[in-house]
């Protein structure tokens, strides 16, 4: 790898400078006015105090770094808080016509300028993460400006290197839902790249079921046939496996790894659900017993001055901003809604400000080191939208700062010692809906246990506190929490287990570990991803055919069937495997149909991916899908508005966005509903290896 030149200073940098300089000297100014243990004779005064912190924090970057290196990523936090305060106390301490009285006054001082820099930064309208690397963006300019007049010394050490992808996956994004963003110029990074022809856009089909774990599964490693849902009830372990479980998410990708993920050669994954076989796992979730990651990597983060005190000031302004939106929609009678309380608006604060300021800086280091494959998921617009809905204006503004955080990654590749091309795709839609229990006033769970005539108690523990209810709903949003505080217990060799959230675990032991002595297996286990719904009796040795179901529970399909909130109920039948319908029935294996379609509405791929699905190990011994009204709506079997999983309006178009030089060959893509495109998650995992190949970064592999 190149090292990357010393870069001259340029009059866009000193202006850059200045204006760093002014925001700290003000909102240091505002915080000495307000605490009374700070005393300043001069406003010029805090002209040398703010140098002092720049000083500060350019000198103690290195020394961070190396103590990173020997405690890990906590050792970067806890170093980098703690050498904010000295910085600032030496300063107000040691400077003529400044005085300070002790460090907690120092620590209200650094909240304080971090709140008053804030409101500055968006006064002006400058990009609201621009600060997380903002001496990258400086000096990534000053290299495009070189390049401009001549001085091509670091194009040519980037020449002899192969190009380097990032792969940006935007969580929930579906194609319609991208095409309003664009229309709307909330996207203008995307619109100026499509607009410019450099890139390219077009839909992916995310087959059943279009969940996070099995989308990124199939992205990064070329599979999703170990998961038919958010969650399933595993017949071979006793127990209901949860993707966002740390160990059940590194059970997963043991299963499904060759070692030749898309990541592999070199790569780093940041934020993920599973590795790729990446190099460098940051705040990956299959990899949380391992930690967060190198220590030095969130150095930048923790340690520059104002970074993650501002980052936690907006995560407190992102809940206060979530509790409003949530109050408006109650104000303003939108329907469907759901209750947007409890711990939800505390999730959305993180996720959206603190995770992707943290992203957002981990990522620009990957780029400025050189990486050659790297790939981050950005969560923000799915968690909204599952809340507040997928085309609400609170969705779409998220989209809006993606957009933003693309454009910084873009201007930090220009100072990387490679080139970059950047592919941004999602890994499924959402779908807009009232849930089941609001059509129904009972959770599926609750409907197929009256239905069976099978009572409540015990099922809580084997459900997951209830998967088809408001709990549930809450499930993918603790994920990131789940995988940050996992990581941190691993960094202290301490086991992967869920600590908070509704999917958390006593402390008797790993998630992997079946039911403990004495605990009974449950008769049924109900679980909802999105407007997919799956019923498994537990009992049973392996899976019951209809014939045995309709004995045993004889009111049970016919009851479900009967729901306005269900659409379909698939059931193998010897060797058929038959959706069932309200009106009619049709054979999945052999085609035919008897009576009304119960496909029809759903889309010319719902034959195809529903058998598939039924016919993974794990699948649900039945397999239910929501009805789906005129104009697309679903029910989810959880608590959630906006949702996905199953099939039925915008959730299964995905979005792949590409450079125009790196094609899609036409035969890879399939017709669907008369478009062409690729489809499964599989196939674009073939066709990003394909590419990767292409520019020479999987020699060897």
């Amino acid at each position: 790898m190149s090292r990357v030149r010393p870069v001259p200073v340029t009059v866009a940098d000193l202006r850059g400078a200045l204006w760093s300089l002014l925001s700290t000297a003000a909102g240091l100014g505002v915080a000495v006015w307000i605490v009374d243990g700070v005393w300043v004779s001069s406003p010029w005064a805090l002209l040398p105090a703010a140098v002092a912190v720049g000083v500060g924090d350019a000198l103690l970057r290195v020394p961070l770094r190396r103590l990173a290196r020997v405690w890990g990523a906590l050792g970067a936090l806890a170093g980098g808080l703690v050498a904010q305060v000295l910085v600032l106390l030496v300063a107000l301490s040691l400077l003529p016509g400044i005085s300070i009285r002790s460090w907690p006054d120092a620590v209200a001082v650094l909240l304080i300028a971090a709140v008053v820099m804030a409101a500055g930064h968006w006064v002006v309208g400058a990009s609201d993460n621009e600060y997380v690397v903002a001496d990258l963006v400086r000096r990534a300019r000053r290299r495009a400006g070189l390049s401009r007049r001549g001085a091509r010394d670091d194009a040519a050490d980037a020449a002899r290197l192969p190009p380097g992808v990032l792969v940006v996956m935007l969580d929930g994004v579906s194609r319609p839902t991208l095409d309003h963003a664009l229309e709307a110029g909330l996207t203008p990074t995307l619109e100026r790249w499509l607009g410019a022809g450099t890139h390219r856009l077009e839909s992916w089909w995310a087959r059943v079921p279009c969940t996070t774990p099995a989308s990124t599964l199939g992205l990064l490693h070329g599979t999703t046939a170990e998961v038919p849902a958010f969650r399933w009830w595993s017949r071979e372990q006793g127990r209901m496996v949860v993707t966002n479980r740390p160990a059940d998410a590194a059970d997963v990708e043991r299963r499904a790894s060759d070692g030749r993920g898309l990541l592999a050669g070199g790569g780093a994954a940041v934020s993920t659900m599973f590795s790729g076989d990446a190099a460098t796992s940051l705040l990956v979730m299959s990899r949380a017993a391992s930690g967060l990651g190198p220590g030095p990597m969130f150095v930048r983060f923790f340690s520059s001055p104002f970074v993650l005190v501002r980052a936690v000031v907006g995560t407190v302004a992102e809940a206060l901003k979530e509790l409003y939106q949530g109050w408006q929609q109650t104000v303003r009678g939108v329907r469907p809604r759901v209750a947007r309380h409890g711990w939800y608006p505390v999730l959305r604060a993180v996720t959206n400000v603190l995770l992707r300021d943290l992203n957002t800086s981990l990522v620009a280091e990957q780029l400025v080191r050189g990486v050659p494959v790297v790939c981050v998921d950005l969560v923000d617009y799915d968690e909204i939208a599952h809340h507040a809905g997928p085309l609400r204006p609170e969705s779409l503004r998220a989209l809006e700062g993606l957009d933003r955080v693309l454009g910084l990654w873009e201007e930090v590749a220009r100072g990387a010692p490679r080139r970059y091309q950047v592919v941004v795709v999602s890994d499924h839609g959402q779908s807009l809906g009232a849930t089941f229990e609001q059509v129904c006033g009972r959770t599926l769970g609750d409907e197929v246990r009256r239905l069976m005539a099978v009572p409540r108690v015990g099922q809580d523990r084997a459900e997951g506190r209830e998967a088809t209810g408001r709990a549930a709903g809450e499930s993918e949003s603790w994920g990131p929490a789940n995988a940050a505080l996992n990581a941190m217990r691993g960094e202290r060799k301490g086991d992967a287990r869920v600590l908070v959230g509704p999917d958390r675990e006593p402390a008797r032991g790993r998630a992997s570990a079946g039911p403990s002595a004495g605990e009974e297996v449950p008769e049924v286990a109900v679980i909802g991803s999105g407007n997919l719904g799956m019923v498994w009796f537990c009992r049973e040795p392996g899976r019951p055919d209809g014939v045995r179901v309709s004995r045993r529970w004889p009111a049970l399909v016919p009851g479900l069937l009967a729901n306005p909130a269900v659409g379909i109920v698939v059931v193998r039948e010897g060797d058929e495997v038959v959706a069932h319908g309200r009106d009619g029935t049709r054979g999945l294996v052999g085609g035919w149909v008897r009576g009304r379609d119960p496909l029809a509405g759903y889309g010319a791929r719902a034959r195809a991916d529903l058998l598939r699905v039924a016919g993974l190990d794990d699948a649900g011994d039945l397999v239910l899908v929501s009805a789906l009204d005129p104009m697309g709506r679903v029910h989810a079997f959880e608590g959630l508005v906006g949702s996905h999983g199953g099939l039925g309006g915008a959730q299964s178009e995905a979005v792949l966005v590409h450079p125009a030089d790196l094609e899609v060959p036409d035969d890879e893509r399939e017709d669907v509903d008369g478009a062409r495109m690729l489809v499964g998650a599989e196939t674009v995992h073939r066709r990003l290896v394909a590419w990767l190949d292409g520019l020479g970064l999987r020699e060897g592999l």
